[in-house]
Parts: C-alpha cells; structure tokens; sequence
C-alpha cells in the first residue's frame, strides 16, 4: 500500500514539473520573440507571468521535501526526488533569464534601433533547442538525448565570446548607442546562462537514468 501511494505521489509530482516544464519553454521561446520583433508588450506580460512560476517552484520544493520525509524513498524513487527538485530550480532559473531578456526588450523599443552585431538568430535558436530537448529527455528518461545537449552547450559559450568581441569592437565605432549595446551583450549573456541551465537538467536525467553525478559532462 505504501509503495502505491509512493507511486502515485511521484505521478503527480511529474505532472506539476512537466507543467511547470512547458511555461518555461514556452517563456523562452516569447522572449526571444520579444527582443527579435522589439515587442515591448509580449515582453510586459512575460515579466508579469513570472510570479506563476516562482508559485509553483515553491511549492513543487514543498512537495519534494515532503515525500523525501514521509516516504524515506531509496535507488531510482530516491533519484528521481532529488533530480526533480534541482530541475525544478534550474526552470526558475530559465523562467528568471526569460524576464532578463524581456526587460532588456522594453528598454531597447525605447532607443533607436541597431542590428544585432553578433548571430543572434542562431544563438537563439540553439539554446531553445537545448531546452526542449533537455525537457524531452526528462519527460522519456533518455539519457542518450541528454547527451546530446551537453555536447551543443560549448557552441553556445563560443557564440557568446564572439559576440562578447564583436560588441566591444562596435562600441569603440559607435559609442553614442553604448547603453543599446551593453544591453545587447545582457542578451547573449542571458541565453548562454540559458543554455548552462538546459545543461544541468540533461546532466540529472543521466543521474536519474544511470545513478551517476555528472558535472560538465564528467563524472564526479
């Protein structure tokens, strides 16, 4: 009976960390879109929404705890607590640099507009598919597609250190649109961070799926 309702227990707390899964992707994906079409409204409502997802990484915490003490769960139930609640950080995390991106939005509609001095378009994108496919993983426990998304992440850290070079460049040319850059640069930096975080998941699905504590793609 214990190990039934134990069970069914972890059935729901999958099901809140998939909700909260899919308004995080969902947020990253509109705030792309917002800094992409200087959308300063798309933005507002991306940085209002956020308090749902604080709400629920609060009490999804709450309800890993309390399954941790009334169930004193061992091997792959035990694995999977402890994954789900750093996973349900990290997804507060993306949530939080998805209002980044949105505030840097709303102050840019407000300047003149210049074009983006590193691939912005393909930053962009990479890290959206790091995150899906980070949530994929979870969702199927594939730890081949965890793998995946570690081996992605070092392309992003080289696309923000060139962009990094190339604004600083731009800046010396152009240094009336020094604010304007700078929150360019809070752009990239935001995605890349992204990206570490999209990272971290694919690192506690292997944890969850082979019981091995994974840093940067090494073992602990």
């Amino acid at each position: 009976m214990m190990v039934q309702r134990l069970q069914g227990e972890l059935n729901e707390l999958k099901k809140i960390l998939l909700k909260l899964a899919a308004i995080v992707e969902d947020g990253v994906i509109l705030a792309v879109k917002s800094i992409a079409e200087r959308d300063a409204g798309l933005a507002t409502r991306i940085i209002d929404e956020d308090i749902e997802i604080d709400h629920m990484e609060v009490n999804l915490e709450e309800d890993c705890l309390k399954l941790l003490a009334l169930y004193q769960p061992v091997a792959i139930d035990l694995r999977f607590i402890v994954a789900a609640l750093k996973i349900n950080n990290d997804l507060e995390r993306i949530g939080d640099l998805s209002v980044n991106i949105a505030e840097r939005t709303v102050f840019l509609v407000t300047q003149e507009k210049v074009d983006f001095p590193f691939d912005f378009p393909a930053m962009a994108e990479t890290v959206k598919k790091m995150v899906r496919k980070s949530l994929d993983a979870f969702v199927k426990i594939d730890k081949d597609l965890a793998h995946e998304v570690l081996i992605v992440e070092e392309g992003v850290d080289l696309l923000h250190r060139d962009m990094y070079g190339k604004i600083e460049a731009v800046i010396r040319t152009n240094p009336a649109q020094i604010q304007t850059y700078i929150s360019l640069l809070g752009v990239s930096r935001n995605l890349e961070r992204i990206a570490d975080h999209a990272t971290n998941i694919a690192e506690d699905v292997i944890y969850m799926a082979e019981g091995r504590i994974i840093r940067h793609g090494k073992e602990d």
